[in-house]
C-alpha cells in the first residue's frame, strides 16, 4: 500500500464512469478506494485495473450510512486520509410522470440521494479536519435544463436538488479549504443506456453525438487539480444546456 500517494474514494467504481474514474487516478498514481454493490463486480473491476496495492474494495449499498463508514474507516486504516470523494453511483430512469412507481421512487432516493449524502457527510468531517480535500458528484444536466423528449421528473428532481446542494455546501466548507462541486453530463455511452437508444441519444446535444466516459473523466480530473474553482456544476454535454436549438 503507497500511503504517500493522495488517496480518492469513488462510489459505482465497478462500471462506466466509475470504472473510468478509477483507472485514470490510477494512471495518475493515487491511491483509489472502490466501492460497488457487490463484491464479484468489484472484483472484476479490480482484476481488469491490475493495480493491487492501489486499489482496494469495499463492497456495500451506498444508501446504507454504514458503507460510508466504512469506506471512509478502510480507506484511512490503509493509505491514511482521503483527499478526494467522487460521488459518481447513480440510477437514471426516465417515463412520464404517471407511470413511475414506487419502487422508482425508493430507488432514486436510495441511491442517488442517499449516496451522496452519505459518503459526502464522512467527507465534510474528515476533510474540514485536515482542511483540504475536494468533493465531486455526478449529477445531470437535464436537471439543469429539462428536456420534452426526455421526461424524468424524478431524476430532475433529486439530481437538481444535488446542483443545488453542491453550491451549498461548498460556502458552507470553504472556510475549511474544502472544494465542492459537481459534474453534470448529459448523454453518455455507458452500460446505463441500452445501445438501440444511441441514434435517439444523439438528437439531446446540439453536437449531434453521444459522449464518452473520458469527457466526464477529464471534467472531474480538472475539477479535483484545480485550488481556486468551487461551488460549480459543470456540464459535460456537447451545449445541450447551452439554450435551444
Amino acid at each position: 500500500m503507497n500511503t504517500e500517494a493522495r488517496t480518492v474514494i469513488i462510489t459505482g467504481a465497478s462500471s462506466g464512469i466509475g470504472y473510468a474514474l478509477a483507472q485514470a487516478y490510477l494512471a495518475r498514481g493515487f491511491n483509489v478506494v472502490g466501492n460497488a454493490r457487490t463484491i464479484d463486480r468489484l472484483q472484476l473491476a479490480a482484476q481488469k485495473l491490475d493495480k493491487p496495492h492501489n486499489f482496494l474494495t469495499v463492497p456495500g449499498d451506498i444508501a446504507d450510512p454504514a458503507t460510508s463508514r466504512t469506506l471512509f474507516e478502510r480507506a484511512i486504516e490503509a493509505f491514511g486520509k482521503v483527499d478526494i470523494l467522487v460521488n459518481n453511483a447513480g440510477i437514471f430512469i426516465a417515463k412520464p410522470v404517471s407511470s413511475y412507481t414506487t419502487e422508482d421512487l425508493d430507488a432514486l432516493i436510495n441511491t442517488n440521494l442517499k449516496g451522496f449524502f452519505y459518503p459526502t457527510q464522512q467527507a465534510a468531517e474528515h476533510m474540514s479536519r485536515n482542511r483540504q480535500g475536494h468533493i465531486v458528484s455526478i449529477t445531470a444536466s437535464i436537471a439543469m435544463q429539462p428536456n420534452v423528449k426526455v421526461p424524468a421528473l424524478l431524476p430532475v428532481l433529486i439530481k437538481g436538488g444535488l446542483n443545488q446542494a453542491t453550491k451549498a455546501l461548498a460556502l458552507e466548507l470553504a472556510s475549511s479549504n474544502v472544494k465542492v462541486s459537481a459534474v453534470a453530463p448529459g448523454a453518455i455511452d455507458t452500460p446505463l443506456h441500452d445501445p438501440s437508444r444511441h441514434a435517439f441519444m444523439k438528437t439531446l446535444q446540439p453536437v449531434g453525438r453521444i459522449g464518452s466516459t473520458k469527457d466526464v473523466v477529464d471534467a472531474v480530473l480538472y475539477l479535483t487539480d484545480a485550488e481556486f474553482t468551487t461551488g460549480v456544476v459543470l456540464p459535460v454535454n456537447g451545449g445541450a444546456t447551452a439554450g435551444t436549438w
